[in-house]
């Protein structure tokens, strides 16, 4: 099994193409997005902002009115099923207008606020404070004492209309995710080709010196011969054929050739492919550190060093895909 397919196949991504034939293949997003809307019917009014950026994993914080009872999870549920990853804030504002009816009193929340009220004057005279009476007008300005007076028919037909719109804000969140996306991969495509240049590159350079390495091994073991007087010979040429090996960065070039190929696969199937290409970086990085620690050249080593700085580059970007 070759080390292109040995990777794909640890990636999940053995179909470097489109997709299957008459599907379109899934396309790469930003974590980073955002969108907005407005909508209203009759007395009712809402504002929408919906943002995110990055992060390991999917983390939704939504921060909707309470009292449309069952919205915030179907919400969270709809955003689960279009988002694979980062940190996402979505902002539901609902307001009515004033001259569409009065304010009416959550008893619940009233009684709650009284209890607490009753314990804290007794916990004052309990240690002798004496506190200022308190006022109708402070209680009703508590949060949540006085909202907006709404029949239960009327808020089950705003929750309902709400939902009925959130989809097409999700939509244009995504579009905006995709064409960021979409420029990410364009980038990512022509740093992968910088890679592979430079790949090319350090395989002419390391066949170029392999006459040159030969000539520097002869004259060692010459040297080690001379000098070996009762030395065992099998040993003395184990210890020089390891010295080749270590020199020798035919495997580094090919798994670089391999990690390319894996990362344009990656691009061109799609989807939430970030973890699988923030993988594939640390292995360009690694296969970029033993070629310059191998190297024992000076041209090979810069391009070693170039690699290492295009591969940094590339991981930057990675970051920020889905």
């Amino acid at each position: 099994m070759g080390v292109a397919l040995r990777l794909a196949m640890a990636l999940g991504a053995a179909d470097f193409g489109t997709g299957r034939k008459g599907m379109r293949a899934a396309m790469i997003r930003s974590m980073t997005g955002f969108a907005s809307a407005k909508g209203a019917n009759g007395p009712w009014s809402w504002a929408w902002e919906l943002r995110s950026v990055n992060g390991k994993g999917l983390d939704l914080r939504l921060r909707v009115p309470d009292w449309l009872e069952g919205l915030e999870a179907a919400l969270r549920a709809e955003l689960g099923k279009a988002l694979a990853r980062g940190n996402v804030t979505l902002t539901l504002r609902v307001s009515r207008g004033e001259e569409a009816g009065a304010l009416v009193l959550n008893r619940s929340m009233l009684d709650t606020v009284l209890d607490a009220l009753a314990r804290t004057e007794a916990a004052a005279l309990e240690r002798g404070v004496q506190l200022a009476p308190s006022r109708a007008a402070d209680l009703l300005a508590i949060r949540g004492v006085l909202e907006p007076g709404a029949g239960e028919e009327d808020v089950e037909a705003l929750t309902a209309q709400i939902r009925s719109e959130f989809p097409g804000l999700v939509a244009a969140f995504v579009k905006m995710r995709e064409q960021e996306g979409a420029a990410l991969a364009a980038i990512l495509r022509d740093q992968l080709l910088i890679v592979e240049a430079l790949t090319d590159q350090a395989a002419e350079l390391a066949e170029s010196r392999k006459e040159a390495m030969a000539e520097t091994l002869r004259a060692n073991l010459s040297r080690v011969l001379d000098n070996a007087e009762g030395a065992d010979p099998d040993r003395v040429a184990q210890e020089l054929a390891l010295i080749a090996v270590k020199s020798d960065v035919t495997e580094e070039i090919d798994r670089l050739r391999a990690h390319v190929e894996a990362a344009r696969g990656l691009l061109n199937k799609g989807g939430p492919v970030g973890r699988k290409l923030d993988f594939l970086m640390q292995e360009f990085n690694r296969e970029a550190n033993t070629l310059c620690s191998k190297s024992q050249n000076k041209e090979l080593t810069a391009v070693g060093l170039e690699l290492k700085a295009v591969i940094d580059q590339m991981r930057e970007q990675v970051q920020n895909i889905e």
